[in-house]
């Protein structure tokens, strides 16, 4: 037997344990299947479309969290120099650009092999600390569509650090 032919049975499916999240926190969701849920988090900077797909596969808890942040074609090569430095700075997760839409979208997964099980507490870090990564970065991107910055000068600008009182 390899360990792959090993399976734990599943007491529940994982995108339940989001929606427990989401109606205890009165966030409003959409469950489209058994295993997706989406919703909006609105941040600082902007609205997350943020949705939880469950990867039976590969016994996998996927987050994308995207913003409505279009990216022309003409920006396409310096949003990919920024998504590489700001992947550098990123802990956990990543962006990438989903090419399909031409949006920016934070993703990260939480693996629960072996049958385990989430917890409140760990979907909870999971969503916020994306769209603590979003509203990190979000001036950044907007930085090179909308001001022509490169990817250098933008991250310049958004981890430029205030320190004393005036």
């Amino acid at each position: 037997m390899t360990l792959m032919e090993l399976q734990m049975e599943r007491q529940s499916n994982p995108v339940d344990m989001i929606e427990f999240v989401a109606s205890n926190n009165d966030w409003s969701f959409e469950r489209s299947c058994e295993d997706e849920i989406a919703m909006t988090v609105n941040g600082r900077w902007a609205a997350y479309q943020v949705s939880f797909s469950w990867m039976e596969e590969c016994e996998s808890l996927h987050l994308a969290c995207a913003f409505d942040l279009r990216v022309p074609d003409a920006k396409v090569n310096e949003i990919i120099r920024l998504l590489s430095r700001i992947n550098g700075q990123v802990m956990m997760g990543h962006f990438d650009l989903w090419k399909q839409e031409d949006v920016v979208i934070f993703r990260q997964s939480l693996l629960l092999a072996g049958g385990a099980e989430p917890t409140n507490q760990q979907v909870e870090v999971l969503l916020s600390s994306a769209v603590e990564a979003c509203e990190a970065y979000y001036e950044a991107f907007q930085y090179v569509i909308w001001s022509g910055l490169d990817a250098k000068a933008a991250m310049d600008v958004v981890l430029f650090t205030t320190v004393g009182e005036a």
